[in-house]
């Protein structure tokens, strides 16, 4: 199966150039020629990369890699950029961006570090968002239907996990090891704490987002997914 990538890049043959090789590679990409195209494409698809030039018409790319992750969008975003200065690496580490390319660069490199992002997503996503649930992970803080759900430390690893994976399935062993490394409990606390974040977090609500798959683990997802 082909990488999905979005290209977001104001120079019309490097764009090009890049495309027709990456597609070699088994990368197809959407094309945006300016941060504003690029922001909208990132936000109403669904994309395993984002290829983000700093120097963009309309929102640079810092500004683009900021709105996507304060809207909770945690694909890697490999940033292509002219500039090598340290200020300008920290300062799109510091928006959310997950690697850094100097121009110009090799397409051998190019490819092979979105296919390495590709296989996971972005830790650097300020928000998630499922259903009426908005997880804010600066402040740690969780709202359902607009209002704030109080969750214990423990429950709030737990609510992350789930939300990072949804819909994919979480198994037991990856929660615990979250909650607790290589200090695992021998009695199920987990069972305890999943009890507690779903009356906190589902009971009051008339729909439920926390499942357990038997024999696998949890999943958090609306059903209708």
């Amino acid at each position: 199966m082909n990488i999905q990538t979005l290209l977001v890049e104001d120079n019309i043959n490097l764009a090009t150039t890049i495309a027709t090789y990456l597609k070699l590679e088994g990368i197809e990409c959407d094309f945006a020629p300016n941060g504003e195209a690029g922001l909208n494409l990132a936000l109403n698809n669904n994309y395993q990369t984002i290829l983000l030039d700093i120097n963009l018409p309309k929102l640079n790319g810092f500004e683009v890699c900021e709105a996507l992750r304060n809207q909770g969008v945690d694909t890697p975003v490999l940033m292509l950029t002219a500039r090598d200065a340290l200020a300008d690496k920290l300062n799109g580490f510091d928006v959310g961006t997950d690697d850094y390319l100097v121009k110009p660069f090799e397409m051998e490199e190019l490819a092979a570090r979105i296919k390495s992002l590709s296989h996971r997503r972005s830790a650097q996503a300020k928000k998630l968002f499922l259903a009426d649930i908005e997880v804010d992970l600066q402040s740690k803080t969780v709202y359902r239907d607009g209002k704030l759900i109080d969750v214990t430390p423990t429950g709030w690893t737990i609510l992350v996990e789930l939300m990072r994976k949804s819909p994919d399935i979480v198994k037991r062993d990856a929660l615990e090891w979250a909650i607790w490394q290589n200090d695992v409990p021998d009695t199920d606390l987990l069972k305890v704490h999943m009890y507690r974040l779903r009356q906190q977090l589902d009971k009051p609500f008339d729909k439920t987002l926390i499942h357990t798959v038997p024999n696998h683990g949890f999943v958090m997802r609306e059903l209708n997914v």
